[in-house]
Protein backbone atom coordinates (compact mmCIF):
# COMPACT_ATOMS: atom_id res chain seq x y z
CA UNK A 1 0.00 0.00 0.00
CA UNK A 2 1.21 3.69 -0.68
CA UNK A 3 0.20 6.02 1.90
CA UNK A 4 -2.36 8.52 1.10
CA UNK A 5 -1.27 12.16 1.20
CA UNK A 6 -2.64 14.69 3.27
CA UNK A 7 -6.14 16.02 2.05
CA UNK A 8 -7.20 13.39 0.43
CA UNK A 9 -9.53 12.39 2.67
CA UNK A 10 -12.15 15.69 3.85
CA UNK A 11 -11.70 16.36 7.58
CA UNK A 12 -14.72 15.29 9.46
CA UNK A 13 -15.93 15.55 13.42
CA UNK A 14 -15.66 12.51 15.76
CA UNK A 15 -16.57 11.28 18.44
CA UNK A 16 -14.38 12.17 21.57
CA UNK A 17 -13.86 10.73 24.98
CA UNK A 18 -17.09 9.03 26.33
CA UNK A 19 -18.03 11.68 29.62
CA UNK A 20 -20.59 9.86 31.51
CA UNK A 21 -23.05 11.93 33.33
CA UNK A 22 -22.59 12.58 37.00
CA UNK A 23 -25.11 11.59 40.09
CA UNK A 24 -24.23 14.89 42.28
CA UNK A 25 -24.28 14.66 46.09
CA UNK A 26 -21.79 14.01 49.15
CA UNK A 27 -20.77 10.38 49.27
CA UNK A 28 -18.73 8.46 51.60
CA UNK A 29 -15.84 5.64 50.43
CA UNK A 30 -16.03 6.12 46.09
CA UNK A 31 -12.76 4.34 44.74
CA UNK A 32 -11.82 5.31 41.36
CA UNK A 33 -10.49 2.33 38.90
CA UNK A 34 -8.92 3.89 36.05
CA UNK A 35 -7.60 2.29 32.35
CA UNK A 36 -3.70 2.09 32.07
CA UNK A 37 -3.46 3.79 28.86
CA UNK A 38 -7.04 3.11 27.36
CA UNK A 39 -6.53 4.29 24.18
CA UNK A 40 -3.10 2.17 23.11
CA UNK A 41 -4.45 -0.55 24.51
CA UNK A 42 -7.29 -0.27 22.48
CA UNK A 43 -5.16 0.16 19.37
CA UNK A 44 -3.49 -3.23 20.56
CA UNK A 45 -6.22 -5.16 21.82
CA UNK A 46 -9.14 -4.66 18.83
CA UNK A 47 -6.01 -4.39 15.78
CA UNK A 48 -6.77 -0.78 14.84
CA UNK A 49 -4.37 0.36 12.06
CA UNK A 50 -4.39 2.00 8.71
CA UNK A 51 -2.82 -0.98 6.84
CA UNK A 52 -5.49 -3.36 8.66
CA UNK A 53 -8.25 -1.10 7.24
CA UNK A 54 -7.23 -1.13 3.75
CA UNK A 55 -6.87 -4.63 4.00
CA UNK A 56 -10.34 -5.28 5.91
CA UNK A 57 -12.26 -2.97 3.40
CA UNK A 58 -10.51 -4.97 0.16
CA UNK A 59 -11.53 -8.36 1.81
CA UNK A 60 -14.00 -10.53 -0.27
CA UNK A 61 -15.29 -11.50 3.26
CA UNK A 62 -15.50 -10.94 6.84
CA UNK A 63 -14.32 -14.29 8.25
CA UNK A 64 -11.11 -13.75 10.19
CA UNK A 65 -11.55 -9.83 10.65
CA UNK A 66 -12.20 -8.01 13.61
CA UNK A 67 -15.54 -5.64 13.58
CA UNK A 68 -14.96 -2.39 14.77
CA UNK A 69 -17.20 0.63 15.80
CA UNK A 70 -19.78 1.07 13.02
CA UNK A 71 -18.96 -1.59 10.32
CA UNK A 72 -15.57 -0.63 10.30
CA UNK A 73 -12.77 -4.05 9.44
CA UNK A 74 -9.57 -4.58 10.55
CA UNK A 75 -7.49 -7.65 9.64
CA UNK A 76 -6.15 -9.51 11.73
CA UNK A 77 -2.46 -10.32 10.33
CA UNK A 78 -1.74 -7.51 8.35
CA UNK A 79 -1.13 -4.44 10.54
CA UNK A 80 1.80 -1.94 11.89
CA UNK A 81 0.60 -0.02 14.44
CA UNK A 82 -0.87 -2.42 17.31
CA UNK A 83 3.16 -3.60 16.79
CA UNK A 84 4.35 0.05 16.92
CA UNK A 85 2.45 0.69 20.41
CA UNK A 86 3.51 -2.81 21.95
CA UNK A 87 7.04 -2.21 21.66
CA UNK A 88 6.74 1.30 22.93
CA UNK A 89 4.40 -0.21 25.48
CA UNK A 90 7.55 -2.50 26.78
CA UNK A 91 9.84 -0.02 26.50
CA UNK A 92 7.71 2.07 29.22
CA UNK A 93 7.34 -1.10 31.43
CA UNK A 94 11.01 -1.46 31.51
CA UNK A 95 11.75 2.10 31.95
CA UNK A 96 9.54 1.94 34.94
CA UNK A 97 11.92 -1.25 36.41
CA UNK A 98 14.42 1.18 36.03
CA UNK A 99 12.92 4.55 37.90
CA UNK A 100 13.47 6.31 34.43
CA UNK A 101 10.29 8.47 35.39
CA UNK A 102 10.89 11.45 32.41
CA UNK A 103 11.63 8.13 29.85
CA UNK A 104 8.28 6.51 30.88
CA UNK A 105 6.62 9.66 30.52
CA UNK A 106 8.02 10.41 27.16
CA UNK A 107 6.61 6.79 25.43
CA UNK A 108 3.40 7.72 27.46
CA UNK A 109 2.46 10.72 25.65
CA UNK A 110 4.02 9.04 22.18
CA UNK A 111 1.95 5.89 23.09
CA UNK A 112 -0.99 8.44 23.28
CA UNK A 113 -0.14 10.84 20.10
CA UNK A 114 -0.80 7.53 17.91
CA UNK A 115 -4.43 8.06 19.02
CA UNK A 116 -5.02 11.59 18.28
CA UNK A 117 -3.48 11.91 15.43
CA UNK A 118 -4.55 9.58 13.88
CA UNK A 119 -7.39 12.16 14.21
CA UNK A 120 -6.08 15.47 12.78
CA UNK A 121 -6.82 16.38 9.52
CA UNK A 122 -2.60 17.42 9.10
CA UNK A 123 -1.62 14.02 9.55
CA UNK A 124 -0.92 11.72 6.20
CA UNK A 125 -2.98 8.39 7.85
CA UNK A 126 -5.88 10.93 9.35
CA UNK A 127 -9.21 8.59 8.54
CA UNK A 128 -12.26 9.33 11.06
CA UNK A 129 -13.24 5.79 10.52
CA UNK A 130 -9.76 4.66 12.62
CA UNK A 131 -10.02 7.46 15.29
CA UNK A 132 -13.62 6.93 15.63
CA UNK A 133 -12.73 2.84 16.12
CA UNK A 134 -10.44 3.66 19.19
CA UNK A 135 -13.16 6.72 20.68
CA UNK A 136 -16.13 5.00 20.19
CA UNK A 137 -14.58 1.66 21.34
CA UNK A 138 -13.47 3.73 24.50
CA UNK A 139 -17.29 4.25 24.77
CA UNK A 140 -17.68 0.55 24.89
CA UNK A 141 -15.42 -0.24 27.32
CA UNK A 142 -16.53 2.21 29.72
CA UNK A 143 -20.28 1.48 29.46
CA UNK A 144 -19.42 -2.66 29.80
CA UNK A 145 -17.80 -1.47 32.57
CA UNK A 146 -20.50 0.17 34.61
CA UNK A 147 -22.92 -2.45 33.73
CA UNK A 148 -20.28 -5.21 35.19
CA UNK A 149 -19.81 -3.27 38.53
CA UNK A 150 -23.09 -2.26 38.90
CA UNK A 151 -24.42 -5.89 38.45
CA UNK A 152 -22.03 -6.34 41.54
CA UNK A 153 -24.35 -4.32 43.77
CA UNK A 154 -22.43 -0.78 43.32
CA UNK A 155 -23.25 2.59 41.77
CA UNK A 156 -21.58 4.61 39.45
CA UNK A 157 -21.52 7.74 39.75
CA UNK A 158 -19.39 9.70 37.25
CA UNK A 159 -16.56 8.09 34.39
CA UNK A 160 -14.63 10.33 32.17
CA UNK A 161 -12.70 9.10 29.39
CA UNK A 162 -11.00 6.28 31.19
CA UNK A 163 -11.65 6.54 34.77
CA UNK A 164 -15.00 5.50 36.52
CA UNK A 165 -15.95 6.40 39.37
CA UNK A 166 -17.51 4.04 42.14
CA UNK A 167 -19.41 4.33 45.07
CA UNK A 168 -19.64 1.44 47.17
CA UNK A 169 -22.45 2.06 49.06
CA UNK A 170 -21.21 1.50 52.51
CA UNK A 171 -19.24 3.69 55.15
CA UNK A 172 -16.21 1.33 54.55
CA UNK A 173 -12.96 1.48 56.45
CA UNK A 174 -9.64 2.56 54.38
CA UNK A 175 -7.99 -0.76 53.98
CA UNK A 176 -11.63 -2.25 53.47
CA UNK A 177 -12.42 -0.06 50.41
CA UNK A 178 -8.77 -0.69 49.23
CA UNK A 179 -9.45 -4.23 49.34
CA UNK A 180 -13.24 -4.16 47.92
CA UNK A 181 -11.19 -1.89 44.37
CA UNK A 182 -8.16 -4.32 44.47
CA UNK A 183 -11.10 -7.36 43.78
CA UNK A 184 -13.13 -5.18 41.57
CA UNK A 185 -9.31 -4.82 39.00
CA UNK A 186 -8.93 -8.63 39.44
CA UNK A 187 -12.41 -9.74 38.37
CA UNK A 188 -12.82 -7.27 35.67
CA UNK A 189 -9.39 -8.00 33.84
CA UNK A 190 -10.42 -11.58 34.22
CA UNK A 191 -13.58 -10.26 32.49
CA UNK A 192 -11.82 -8.91 29.50
CA UNK A 193 -9.46 -11.53 29.20
CA UNK A 194 -12.42 -14.25 28.81
CA UNK A 195 -15.12 -12.08 26.96
CA UNK A 196 -12.55 -11.04 23.92
CA UNK A 197 -11.51 -14.58 23.87
CA UNK A 198 -14.25 -16.40 23.53
CA UNK A 199 -16.11 -13.86 21.56
CA UNK A 200 -13.57 -12.59 19.00
CA UNK A 201 -10.61 -14.99 19.55
CA UNK A 202 -8.72 -12.03 20.60
CA UNK A 203 -6.15 -11.40 23.03
CA UNK A 204 -6.59 -8.42 25.37
CA UNK A 205 -4.90 -5.53 26.56
CA UNK A 206 -7.08 -3.80 28.61
CA UNK A 207 -6.02 -3.46 32.10
CA UNK A 208 -7.78 -1.66 34.61
CA UNK A 209 -6.16 -0.69 37.72
CA UNK A 210 -6.70 1.16 41.39
CA UNK A 211 -6.23 5.03 41.22
CA UNK A 212 -7.78 6.57 44.41
CA UNK A 213 -10.06 5.92 47.53
CA UNK A 214 -11.73 8.92 48.46
CA UNK A 215 -13.33 8.72 51.88
CA UNK A 216 -15.44 11.82 51.05
CA UNK A 217 -16.36 13.33 47.76
CA UNK A 218 -18.71 15.71 46.32
CA UNK A 219 -20.12 16.30 42.82
CA UNK A 220 -21.50 19.27 42.31
CA UNK A 221 -24.23 20.33 39.79
CA UNK A 222 -24.34 22.54 37.11
CA UNK A 223 -24.25 25.82 38.45
CA UNK A 224 -28.33 27.10 38.19
CA UNK A 225 -29.45 23.40 37.90
CA UNK A 226 -30.13 20.26 39.45
CA UNK A 227 -27.99 18.50 36.63
CA UNK A 228 -24.44 16.94 38.12
CA UNK A 229 -21.66 18.64 36.19
CA UNK A 230 -18.23 17.10 34.98
CA UNK A 231 -15.00 17.33 35.26
CA UNK A 232 -15.32 19.19 38.43
CA UNK A 233 -15.41 17.42 41.69
CA UNK A 234 -13.47 17.31 45.45
CA UNK A 235 -12.85 14.91 47.91
CA UNK A 236 -10.54 13.47 50.65
CA UNK A 237 -8.77 10.79 49.59
CA UNK A 238 -6.77 8.01 51.83
CA UNK A 239 -3.75 6.25 50.32
CA UNK A 240 -2.97 2.95 51.68
CA UNK A 241 -1.38 4.20 54.52
CA UNK A 242 -3.88 6.33 55.73
CA UNK A 243 -2.15 9.57 54.56
CA UNK A 244 -4.65 12.31 53.88
CA UNK A 245 -4.83 14.48 51.00
CA UNK A 246 -7.59 17.47 49.81
CA UNK A 247 -8.32 16.86 46.20
CA UNK A 248 -9.95 19.49 43.56
CA UNK A 249 -10.55 19.20 40.07
CA UNK A 250 -12.15 22.08 38.01
CA UNK A 251 -13.60 23.74 41.21
CA UNK A 252 -12.74 27.55 41.97
CA UNK A 253 -10.14 26.21 44.79
CA UNK A 254 -8.44 24.98 41.33
CA UNK A 255 -8.78 27.70 39.23
CA UNK A 256 -6.75 30.70 39.54
CA UNK A 257 -9.36 33.34 37.83
CA UNK A 258 -11.33 33.15 41.04
CA UNK A 259 -10.04 35.20 44.54
CA UNK A 260 -7.70 33.63 47.27
CA UNK A 261 -10.95 34.68 49.16
CA UNK A 262 -12.96 32.35 47.11
CA UNK A 263 -10.49 29.90 46.88
CA UNK A 264 -9.70 29.49 50.63
CA UNK A 265 -13.39 29.55 51.71
CA UNK A 266 -14.29 26.41 49.46
CA UNK A 267 -11.21 24.66 50.88
CA UNK A 268 -12.43 25.77 54.06
CA UNK A 269 -16.00 24.69 54.02
CA UNK A 270 -15.30 21.20 52.37
CA UNK A 271 -13.01 20.30 54.56
CA UNK A 272 -15.26 21.23 57.99
CA UNK A 273 -17.60 19.03 56.12
CA UNK A 274 -15.62 16.25 54.75
CA UNK A 275 -14.35 16.24 58.44
CA UNK A 276 -17.62 16.10 60.12
CA UNK A 277 -17.19 19.20 62.22
CA UNK A 278 -19.46 22.78 62.18
CA UNK A 279 -19.36 24.50 59.30
CA UNK A 280 -22.39 27.06 59.59
CA UNK A 281 -20.42 29.21 62.26
CA UNK A 282 -17.55 29.18 59.55
CA UNK A 283 -19.63 30.52 56.76
CA UNK A 284 -21.14 33.16 58.81
CA UNK A 285 -17.47 34.39 60.65
CA UNK A 286 -16.24 34.52 57.25
CA UNK A 287 -18.69 36.23 55.52
CA UNK A 288 -18.15 38.79 58.56
CA UNK A 289 -14.90 39.21 58.56
CA UNK A 290 -14.68 39.37 54.94
CA UNK A 291 -17.46 42.18 55.18
CA UNK A 292 -15.40 44.06 58.20
CA UNK A 293 -12.31 44.53 55.95
CA UNK A 294 -10.42 41.98 57.23
CA UNK A 295 -9.72 40.09 54.22
CA UNK A 296 -8.98 42.71 52.25
CA UNK A 297 -5.82 41.16 50.85
CA UNK A 298 -7.66 38.29 49.55
CA UNK A 299 -9.97 40.33 47.60
CA UNK A 300 -7.15 40.55 44.58
CA UNK A 301 -8.23 39.21 41.28
CA UNK A 302 -5.16 38.14 39.05
CA UNK A 303 -6.05 37.78 35.31
CA UNK A 304 -4.33 37.60 32.03
CA UNK A 305 -4.67 39.96 29.37
CA UNK A 306 -4.38 38.10 26.37
CA UNK A 307 -4.45 40.68 23.84
CA UNK A 308 -3.12 44.23 23.03
CA UNK A 309 -5.73 46.71 25.34
CA UNK A 310 -6.75 48.72 22.32
CA UNK A 311 -8.41 45.19 20.58
CA UNK A 312 -10.80 45.37 23.38
CA UNK A 313 -13.36 47.83 21.82
CA UNK A 314 -17.09 46.08 22.07
CA UNK A 315 -17.16 43.99 25.11
CA UNK A 316 -14.21 44.97 27.50
CA UNK A 317 -13.90 42.85 30.95
CA UNK A 318 -12.70 44.17 34.33
CA UNK A 319 -9.31 43.01 33.82
CA UNK A 320 -9.29 45.24 30.71
CA UNK A 321 -10.87 48.32 32.28
CA UNK A 322 -8.41 48.27 35.04
CA UNK A 323 -5.31 47.98 32.73
CA UNK A 324 -6.63 51.27 31.35
CA UNK A 325 -6.82 53.09 34.57
CA UNK A 326 -3.56 51.63 35.71
CA UNK A 327 -1.56 52.47 32.13
CA UNK A 328 -3.35 55.61 32.55
CA UNK A 329 -2.14 56.13 36.22
CA UNK A 330 1.31 55.51 34.44
CA UNK A 331 1.43 57.94 32.00
CA UNK A 332 0.10 60.45 34.23
CA UNK A 333 3.64 60.13 36.23
CA UNK A 334 5.56 59.24 33.27
CA UNK A 335 6.26 55.53 33.81
CA UNK A 336 6.31 52.87 31.09
CA UNK A 337 2.47 51.62 30.26
CA UNK A 338 3.17 47.74 31.12
CA UNK A 339 0.11 46.12 30.15
CA UNK A 340 -0.47 47.92 26.00
CA UNK A 341 0.65 44.61 24.68
CA UNK A 342 -0.93 42.10 27.33
CA UNK A 343 0.55 40.59 30.34
CA UNK A 344 -1.14 39.77 33.83
CA UNK A 345 -3.37 42.45 35.60
CA UNK A 346 -4.02 42.51 39.60
CA UNK A 347 -7.15 44.60 40.78
CA UNK A 348 -10.32 44.88 43.11
CA UNK A 349 -13.71 45.25 42.36
CA UNK A 350 -14.60 48.84 43.73
CA UNK A 351 -18.23 51.13 44.22
CA UNK A 352 -16.57 52.31 41.30
CA UNK A 353 -15.61 49.51 38.91
CA UNK A 354 -12.59 47.28 38.63
CA UNK A 355 -9.51 49.41 39.80
CA UNK A 356 -5.60 47.59 39.50
CA UNK A 357 -4.12 47.66 42.81
CA UNK A 358 -1.73 50.09 41.89
CA UNK A 359 -3.97 52.59 41.75
CA UNK A 360 -7.05 52.05 43.75
CA UNK A 361 -8.82 55.06 44.86
CA UNK A 362 -12.44 53.82 45.64
CA UNK A 363 -14.01 51.92 48.36
CA UNK A 364 -14.35 48.29 47.72
CA UNK A 365 -17.19 46.68 46.79
CA UNK A 366 -17.67 43.92 49.49
CA UNK A 367 -21.83 43.18 47.94
CA UNK A 368 -19.38 42.33 45.02
CA UNK A 369 -17.59 39.73 46.58
CA UNK A 370 -20.38 38.45 48.66
CA UNK A 371 -23.06 37.66 45.97
CA UNK A 372 -20.05 36.96 43.08
CA UNK A 373 -17.49 34.84 45.02
CA UNK A 374 -18.92 33.65 48.35
CA UNK A 375 -22.50 32.64 47.71
CA UNK A 376 -22.29 30.69 44.41
CA UNK A 377 -19.86 28.69 46.13
CA UNK A 378 -21.93 28.06 49.25
CA UNK A 379 -25.00 27.44 47.89
CA UNK A 380 -23.24 24.45 45.72
CA UNK A 381 -21.55 23.14 48.62
CA UNK A 382 -24.87 23.61 51.14
CA UNK A 383 -27.77 22.73 48.92
CA UNK A 384 -27.69 19.22 48.81
CA UNK A 385 -27.33 19.37 52.66
CA UNK A 386 -30.46 20.96 53.27
CA UNK A 387 -28.87 24.58 53.60
CA UNK A 388 -28.33 27.84 52.00
CA UNK A 389 -25.93 30.60 52.54
CA UNK A 390 -28.62 33.33 52.70
CA UNK A 391 -29.79 31.35 55.75
CA UNK A 392 -26.65 31.45 57.49
CA UNK A 393 -25.39 34.92 56.72
CA UNK A 394 -28.81 36.21 57.08
CA UNK A 395 -27.64 38.83 59.70
CA UNK A 396 -24.46 40.04 58.01
CA UNK A 397 -24.99 43.14 56.10
CA UNK A 398 -23.07 45.07 54.12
Amino acid sequence: YVAPNVGDIAAKAFPGGYVMDSTPGFYDSVVVLDYKSLYPSIIRTFLVDPVGLAEGESADAQTGLVLGPQGTLFSREKHCLPDIVTALSNARDEAKRARNQPLSQALKLLMNSFAGVLGASECRFFNPKLVSAVTLRGHEVMKLTRVFVEERGYQVIYGDTDSIFIWLKCIYPNAEAHAIAAGLVQEINAWWTRKLREEQQLETFLEIEFDTHYAKFFMPTIRGSDVGSKKRYAGLSIDQEGREEMVYRGLEMARSDWTPLARQFQEGLLSRIFHGEPYRAFVADYTRSMLDGQMDALLVYRKRLRHRLDAYEVNVPPQVRAARIADAHNAKLNRPQQYQRGGWIEYVMTQSGPEPLEARHSRIDYEHYLVKQLQPIADAILQPLGDSFAALTSAQKV
